[in-house]
């Protein structure tokens, strides 16, 4: 495993790390949590992401419980939330979901320490950007929230260039905390935010990366290839949205000329998907999930495919997904 800092922070992040979105709590408890974290970490894996709006708080809940429960030293693991959708999806308060205020921020992170057990989250994400909340007045809180030891570092999610800039470029004239990543979607599919979006960020303003979605939801794992099956993230009620895009006729076909690749290589489909996001320079790290033990081996084994990729194999990869990648 190798590590890379964050942008031009001095933090240094696993390549590949553990991310709790759709299983922790919904298929993950805190015990397997725990068994698949210790292996994660025992393979030099330091970063685990979470979010405040994953399995409606449960899953910062059950890291929590499986960080106590594993004992690290504190400083041998970062850790990861995000905040904007809030807890009370179905409550009156307009100042409880879809925010980015001050007053939001200020109460979201003392319920994630609350929940995870712990007196500082290293890395705080901005989930989306909120159009109805001044740039200026989140830059503030979320500086602050540095400011008062709740929080090490701060990012955003899905956020566009143009916003990035305008948070960084406020947080440089007031002399306050910048963001220093961002956490967008990557994949052989979708690549246009990290690829073009982004690019002049990451010498203006350093900008850093952990990418999500690198087997865009398991479609690169080649199982939607005849359809849904009914043990499968796309089966899920939660999850008909990406039914579409699992199932597109042209992507499947793709996948299999994918596997070829893989197969002469030695190794997975989902490992060369894995590796090639990580293969990238301006990632910092690429967010793995898995809903049990084999399947996160099997996901961390991309580390050995890394350094495979070569020019020729690199250039066979882009023939062959780059027209279709939006």
């Amino acid at each position: 495993m190798q590590y890379r800092r964050i942008g031009r922070s001095g933090l240094r992040l696993s390549e590949l790390s553990l991310g709790s979105w759709v299983t922790y709590h919904n298929q993950v408890d805190s015990v397997a949590a725990r068994e698949m974290m210790a292996a994660a970490f025992d393979a030099g894996v330091n970063f685990f992401d979470n979010a405040e709006a994953y399995a409606v708080g449960q899953s910062e809940v059950v890291m929590g419980e499986a960080i106590k429960a594993l004992k690290w030293p504190r400083l041998n693991y970062v850790v990861s939330t995000k905040f904007f959708w809030g807890l009370d999806r179905e409550g009156n308060s307009i100042n409880r979901k879809d925010t980015l205020n001050r007053k939001y921020l200020s109460q979201a992170i003392d319920g994630s320490l609350q929940r995870m057990g712990l007196d500082f989250i290293d890395l705080v994400y901005c989930h989306r950007s909120d159009p109805h909340t001044p740039i200026e007045e989140t830059v503030w809180a979320m500086s602050d929230m540095i400011s008062r030891g709740k929080a090490l570092y701060w990012g955003t999610s899905e956020w566009s260039a143009d916003e990035i800039r305008a948070a960084w470029t406020i947080a440089e004239r007031h002399h306050l905390h910048k963001p220093i990543v961002e956490q967008p979607q990557y994949h052989l599919f979708y690549r246009k935010r990290v690829e073009q979006e982004y690019k002049r960020l990451y010498e203006d303003i350093g900008l850093g990366l952990t990418t999500w979605s690198p087997l865009a939801s398991g479609l690169l794992t080649g199982k939607y290839r005849n359809g849904v099956p009914p043990d499968s993230r796309g089966a899920r009620h939660d999850m008909g949205f990406l039914v579409k895009g699992l199932t597109d006729a042209a992507k499947n076909a793709a996948v299999t000329q994918l596997e070829l690749i893989a197969t002469e290589l030695g190794c997975s489909l989902n490992q060369l998907a894995i590796a090639w996001a990580a293969h990238n320079p301006r990632v910092s790290s690429v967010i793995t999930g898995a809903s049990n033990l084999s399947q996160l081996q099997s996901n961390l084994g991309a580390v050995k495919v890394i350094a495979q990729l070569t020019p020729d194999v690199m250039a066979r990869i882009e023939q062959i997904s780059s027209p279709l990648a939006s």
